[in-house]
């Protein structure tokens, strides 16, 4: 396997990788999605809320507020030696919320979060919450803990994880008369002539739409999919950088592979017997 990486751009990663097939390639997209672990707000005790938003609909506003998320220093809930309905300090994240609107109407922002622990936050201040009214108020605790979007999609790491296969390109220069056609083509502007051929600029932005090949006359290009090679995008949430993502999803996936290793000889060796 070879990885390069192509783009990063806040919270946007894009990269190569070749010497893996469809099914590998899948399974690191579906893990990115389902199994890489963040912090989001799970349970919610209202202590007063006289506002126009039903309880059960500001808990499930304030679940989807994306939060930063530490993985080095909590551990899943199932897996806590406190066995508590509501986590500890090794598990879970308290955030406290008190807002009123005392002579005119207000928007409560996600800024407003008070968070027990500095790191653990949402990822933009500016996500409004709630609208009050003159005299309502908002008094609630939110308790945050790690989840998986294989359990809810308030979970999930990325908003954006596809991937394309790579684009082999070439020009065969004895039937090429540097005609352009194919340059002028390209939607999206890609081709361009260095001197007696024509280059593909860029190449991990290729759809491989063929256009290109549609107009050439002689035949002279050649676009196809790239065995073994695909091209990533990821975009996360922001709980988590779109670096720590990726290797995140790799490191599960190893330790899957691993243990179904373990398995296989297990049960090899007790057949044999």
């Amino acid at each position: 396997m070879q990885i390069r990486i192509l783009e990063v751009r806040g919270n946007s990663l894009r990269f190569y990788i070749n010497g893996v097939d469809t099914e590998v390639a899948n399974a690191l997209r579906r893990t990115m999605i389902a199994d890489v672990p963040t912090m989001a707000i799970e349970d919610v005790m209202i202590v007063e809320n006289t506002s126009p938003m039903r309880d059960e609909m500001l808990a499930h506003r304030l679940g989807l507020v994306p939060l930063k998320t530490d993985l080095e220093s909590y551990v899943p809930r199932e897996l806590c030696e406190c066995h508590s309905e509501l986590g500890c300090s090794r598990c879970s994240v308290t955030l406290t919320l008190e807002a009123e609107a005392a002579d005119s109407s207000c928007t409560v922002y996600s800024k407003e979060l008070e968070s027990s622990d500095p790191e653990v936050i949402p990822v933009s201040g500016e996500i409004p919450i709630v609208k009050l009214a003159s005299g309502q108020r908002l008094k609630l605790e939110a308790y945050a803990r790690l989840g998986t979007g294989r359990e809810h999609a308030k979970w999930q790491p990325v908003s954006v994880s596809a991937y394309r296969c790579a684009v082999q390109f070439s020009v065969d220069v004895d039937r090429c008369d540097l005609c352009l056609n194919c340059v002028k083509t390209c939607p999206r502007n890609l081709l361009k002539e260095d001197g007696k051929t024509i280059v593909l600029v860029q190449p991990e932005d290729c759809d491989l739409c063929k256009r290109c090949m549609d107009s050439c006359a002689r035949g002279a290009l050649t676009a196809m999919p790239e065995k073994n090679a695909f091209v990533f995008e990821i975009e996360s949430t922001g709980a988590l950088t779109p670096e720590d993502v990726f290797r995140k999803a790799l490191s599960i996936l190893r330790d899957r592979t691993d243990d179904l290793a373990e398995q296989l000889q297990i049960h090899v060796g007790r057949k044999t017997e």
